[in-house]
């Protein structure tokens, strides 16, 4: 009970600190025009924690990260929107954006990609049971591409304004779920039980979403729907090498250590990036 108050005790002083670096950072800012005022809180939000050179690089890097991840998520909304909306070069538009900002994702962990263990370590001990595996915008782009979760859905209740956003991305057809609505839309034998899933689920290949886009890419090959399977291809792939660098980036800096916010730390990396991302679209490439 002791240390269940002590610990107590630290968060509460903690959100003192907090408060009290966000009431200076508003009185330094109040002369400000809003544009500087915005550059001003962007250069601010890095803080280390320690004299380890190579901290500033890793809260860089995963600030930035957060900020890939925030367009992505917009842009694959905006996809999802179209689609509902059966306007097919809008929705495509919209995942060329995010191709873009996917491939920004990936080559933002180069000035971490090789960090020893012991320069890992320099920090690693300063961020507690802070974790990128907290990342709720992450959590958004995953619930979007219909791998969702009811566990990790209940790991942001503590905060209502993000827990909001995401129950909302948890309870709606994901972006894949409104390509295949399309698709049928668009006269293709997408299953009815596909159609009617529930969405809140995790998505799972179908053998007769597989036949559609054999279809697709079976047919003519200057077809806009087969460009759009190459487009969700892209996506699917940059997705999959985020995940896969992820993996190298955690080994190379702690090996198989456990996470810091108690995940399996590589183990539970390596089994996120061996889910398939739109399955099917990699299945009907073996029946053509």
């Amino acid at each position: 009970l002791a240390q269940k108050h002590a610990a107590l005790d630290k968060e509460q002083e903690e959100i003192k600190l907090i408060k009290r670096s966000q009431t200076e950072m508003l009185e330094r800012i109040s002369g400000f025009t809003a544009e500087q005022a915005k550059e001003y809180l962007l250069n601010t939000l890095q803080e280390p924690l320690t004299e380890a050179a190579d901290e500033m690089g890793f809260l860089v890097t995963t600030q930035v990260m957060e900020l890939w991840f925030t367009l992505i998520v917009h842009e694959w909304r905006a996809a999802r929107d179209a689609f509902r909306a059966d306007e097919l070069h809008t929705a495509m538009d919209a995942l060329l954006r995010s191709r873009r900002g996917l491939q920004a994702l990936n080559d933002s962990w180069a000035p971490i990609a090789a960090l020893t263990p012991v320069q890992f370590n320099g920090f690693r001990a300063a961020f507690g049971k802070a974790s990128g595996f907290q990342s709720a915008m992450q959590r958004h782009m995953e619930f979007l591409i219909g791998q969702k979760s009811a566990a990790l859905l209940r790991a942001h209740s503590g905060d209502p304004e993000v827990h909001k956003g995401l129950s909302e991305a948890y309870e709606e057809p994901s972006l894949y779920d409104e390509v295949l609505t399309f698709l049928h839309r668009r006269g293709f034998p997408v299953p009815e039980h596909v159609l009617e899933r529930d969405v809140t689920a995790p998505y799972a290949t179908d053998p007769g979403v597989v036949e559609v886009w054999r279809r697709i890419y079976a047919g003519d090959q200057h077809d806009p729907l087969l460009r759009l399977g190459e487009l969700l291809t892209d996506v699917a792939e940059s997705i999959t090498r985020w995940r896969l660098d992820h993996v190298m980036v955690v080994r190379r800096a702690m090996g198989n250590k456990s996470g810091s916010a108690g995940s399996a730390g590589v183990r539970y990396l390596e089994k996120r990036a061996a889910i398939p991302v739109f399955p099917e679209l990699w299945e009907a490439r073996g029946a053509i």
